[in-house]
């Protein structure tokens, strides 16, 4: 396909639906997924279900079958469950890596749209501007002073300069200009696509907390394993034989470790970032999801975040007069009021620059967004939807006026510039817009009312309004345009608008609750900053600038400074890191491709998904689809969660191992010689660490979460008086477990049997109590609710089955003994329960 064909209208869309299907997709393949087999094997590796298959060999050798079969079932159900945990996780993912596809701007059959990059097909004309990830091998069309940073591909640091008929390749990134370029390659036959093709078999790290808890579960295991062995060698002391005793530690070595904790960890991890995606916040990097429960500081930029996003043109000055305009949205619709007759053509030519000075356009409704939206830079597609107001037409201007030059804008400079050829005339029109403190100085803007357009700005500033200064100046053709900025005569003022979020005053007091510090980020004057925050309750003794950074001055001084003004991209970096060097962790919003760095350093990097860079959203852990800051109210309550459920599940599964193991110990010297046999622990540990266990893990967020402060990041997972909780439930489990126990023996009764079912009982009635406090779902029945009566059901069934009776080495009991089981399994829970209400109500 050769460019002339396709440089006017890009492909058809018939044409780039039988491209996709000649060359598929463009995207790296992934690595097929294990097989159910791989997946099975991998489960069976786990040292716990290794110990369980020693056992089994034992107790096979020993014509053991009643154990060996209770073991066997044990083997089997736990590897059922891991491996539909792990699907589950998988499909979560997989989910979220569908909602963080990069996109990209194209032109088929005439139109401009934005589709999934993976829909590029060789011969697509693509779209790219500063901010944009090079989405395929691209051929260059036309090229606006255009730089590429090439260092994922060639290591290279410094940005290149492209020209056509130069190419660009898939994975680098846009760093100034702007192009047009014809798909030459995708997927695997990309640049990118051979290198990635060789990492493609790279297995994903495990998170902190995950690495954490693996370190804790190897540091439980050598206790579980000390305190088994202790239990045989006490067995051996008073006489039983060898081979039971070392079944019965080997069953309570495996009790007493949670091995599902892995598992539980996964899950919740990947659970809640599909639960984050559901509210508008896609998870790029797993190990965000446990990181947001600990952030003490959101530093946010604030347009489009505590902002709607919305860009809205309403004021215009001129020398000749005010004008204000009327609409909603993006919509074409509306008008404008203001002025006098003779102001007319000032008011054209003010219209007339900011449709030519401008790369954006709007996008029509469609069968998937019901209103118009903006196609580039919003506050430019704010200045187009000001023309169509006017009852001008952008695309008729920009076919009488072509452009023939241009300086895109960049953060540094503050300013864009264009040039353009006058209808009927060698004569150069050029075109400058940008801040009005940098433009109405009279060494760039000599001409024209300036001092009074310096006043109107200020004013319209501190009335919360973004303001763009526009000037132009014609001329001669064939004239030096080196210095085209310099003498430019002012054509007047545009104040653009982005109305404060109906909820931005909730958000900021709930940050405030959670206490976690909300620092307002923008590039507007300092004046708009402090409106802004005053209508969003944000507290602040003054506003610091970005000259203010660059003379010294410490951006995390916290005791009075919460608003920031006038702030270059690359000084966001600065801000990120003198709060972390002041002990925050610190999230950090941003949408530019100069916030990269910034996302990347920030403990927690949040890219606006719908008006953000592609450079942003990669850079990125988290995305918001919405672009509102209260997603991330959201998004922390989530990561508060899962790391309340996790420590929840320890305190639920270590306090019951110990339980077992302080039973196993104690009981001897109360006369009970042995409390269990090894087929009832892992009936017991079965029933109580499965499901009831996951279940924990998946339990909604605590409505109180939100009212305490973020973690301390040094804290250990079972610090802040967890160990001392689990310690004293474990023993209270034991004691009861005992104390039943003894109470049938005493009176001739069977005593065995009771100890299985007052310990399981317990604990699963330690579960119901750290069962969260209903919020929302009001008498909603949870996935705990069925989980612990399953294992209530199953830990009694055995009674009412003789093969499942003599299977576990149980004996029948009476109403009377059932009940006593069950009054003392009650007294735990209880106690937890009555703790757990005088700790919330203190």
């Amino acid at each position: 396909m050769t460019l002339a064909t396709t440089l006017p209208t890009g492909l058809s869309d018939q044409d780039a639906l039988r491209a996709l299907q000649d060359h598929g997709p463009n995207a790296i393949a992934e690595v097929p997924p294990p097989g159910l087999l791989f997946r099975v094997l991998a489960q069976l590796r786990d040292p716990m279900i290794l110990l369980l298959l020693g056992a089994s060999v034992l107790t096979a050798t020993l014509h053991d079958f009643t154990d060996l079969t209770v073991i066997l079932v044990v083997v089997v159900l736990n590897t059922t469950v891991g491996v539909i945990q792990e699907l589950r996780a998988e499909r979560a993912l997989a989910a979220l890596r569908r909602l963080a596809a990069p996109q990209a701007r194209v032109v088929r059959s005439g139109r401009t749209r934005l589709i999934a990059a993976a829909d590029l097909v060789p011969g697509d004309l693509v779209l790219v501007e500063a901010g944009d990830i090079v989405p395929a091998d691209l051929q260059l069309a036309e090229a606006f002073q255009l730089q590429a940073d090439e260092a994922a591909l060639t290591g290279e640091s410094v940005p290149v300069e492209k020209d056509c008929p130069g190419e660009l390749s898939a994975g680098t990134v846009i760093t100034r200009g702007r192009g047009k370029a014809l798909v030459t390659r995708t997927g695997p036959d990309s640049a990118l696509g051979r290198i990635a093709v060789l990492l493609s078999g790279q297995r994903p790290r495990p998170t902190p907390l995950q690495r954490r808890l693996a370190s804790l579960s190897r540091v439980l295991s050598i206790a579980a394993v000390a305190l088994s062995a202790i239990v045989a060698v006490s067995g051996l002391i008073r006489g039983l034989p060898l081979p039971d005793m070392l079944v019965t530690a080997v069953s309570l070595t495996v009790a007493a470790v949670p091995e599902s904790l892995p598992a539980v960890v996964t899950l919740a991890l990947a659970i809640g970032a599909h639960r984050m995606a559901r509210r508008s916040a896609v998870v790029r990097q797993l190990p965000a999801v446990e990181t947001l429960g600990a952030v003490t500081v959101v530093a946010a930029d604030k347009t489009g975040t505590l902002t709607e996003g919305v860009m809205l043109a309403e004021r215009i000055w001129t020398e000749s007069g005010e004008y204000v305009a009327s609409g909603n949205g993006y919509s074409p619709e509306g008008a404008l009021a203001g002025g006098s007759a003779e102001g007319q053509d000032a008011l054209y030519r003010l219209l007339r620059d900011v449709v030519l000075c401008n790369d954006a356009d709007l996008l029509p409704p469609d069968p998937d967004h019901a209103g118009w939206r903006a196609l580039g830079d919003p506050t430019e597609a704010a200045l187009i939807t000001l023309a169509h107001r006017a009852d001008l037409s952008p695309g008729d201007l920009r076919a009488a006026y072509p452009r023939t030059a241009e300086a895109p804008f960049d953060s540094v400079r503050k300013r864009m510039t264009t040039l353009h050829r006058l209808p009927d005339s060698d004569e150069v029109l050029v075109i400058c817009k940008g801040a009005p403190e940098l433009l109405l100085a009279e060494s760039i803007t000599p001409y024209g009312p300036v001092a009074r357009a310096r006043e109107a700005a200020s004013i319209l500033a501190h009335q919360g309004y973004r303001v763009l200064a526009v000037t132009d100046r014609t001329l001669p053709g064939g004239s030096n345009t080196a210095h085209a900025e310099a003498g430019l005569r002012l054509a007047g003022l545009v104040a653009i608008t982005d109305p404060v979020r109906h909820n931005a005053s909730d958000v900021a007091a709930a940050f405030t609750d959670a206490g976690v510090e909300l620092l307002l980020i923008t590039g507007d004057a300092p004046g708009t900053a402090r409106a802004v925050a005053d209508q969003v309750g944000l507290d602040s003794v003054e506003v610091i600038t970005g000259e203010d950074i660059d003379a010294g001055r410490d951006p995390a001084d916290g005791s009075r400074v919460r608003v920031f003004a006038r702030i270059r991209p690359e000084q966001k970096l600065d801000i990120v890191r003198a709060w972390q060097a002041a002990g925050h962790v610190v999230a950090m919003t941003g949408d530019g491709v100069n916030d990269g760095p910034a996302l990347r350093r920030a403990d927690i990097g949040v890219a606006m998904g719908r008006d953000g860079t592609e450079v942003a959203r990669q850079a990125a852990d988290l995305i918001l689809t919405d672009d509102d800051l209260g997603t991330v109210v959201a998004a922390i309550e989530e990561g508060r969660r899962i790391y309340s459920n996790v420590r929840t599940f320890l305190r639920y599964a270590l306090s019951g191992g110990l339980a077992e193991v302080l039973v196993m110990l104690l009981g001897p010297f109360a006369g009970l010689t042995l409390p269990l046999l090894p087929a009832q622990i892992l009936w017991i540990n079965m029933l109580t660490h499965g499901l009831p266990g996951v279940a924990l893990g998946a339990e909604p967020a605590d409505p109180q979460a939100m009212r305490r402060g973020p973690r301390p990041t040094t804290e250990h997972v079972l610090g802040a008086g967890l160990w001392q909780r689990i310690g004293w439930t474990g023993t209270l489990i034991a004691a009861v477990t005992l104390a039943a126990s003894l109470l049938v023996r005493h009176s001739g009764g069977p005593w065995q049997t009771t100890t299985y079912l007052t310990l399981g009982l317990a604990q699963l009635g330690v579960a119901a109590a750290l069962r969260r406090p209903r919020g929302v779902d009001g008498r909603a029945l949870r996935f705990l609710d069925v989980a612990i009566a399953g294992a209530v059901v199953a830990q009694v069934l055995p009674l009412a089955l003789d093969p499942l009776r003599d299977l576990l080495g149980l004996e029948p009991v009476t109403i009377g003994q059932l009940a006593l089981a069950i009054a003392f399994g009650c007294i735990p829970g209880a106690v937890v329960a009555l703790l757990r209400l005088r700790h919330r109500k203190s």
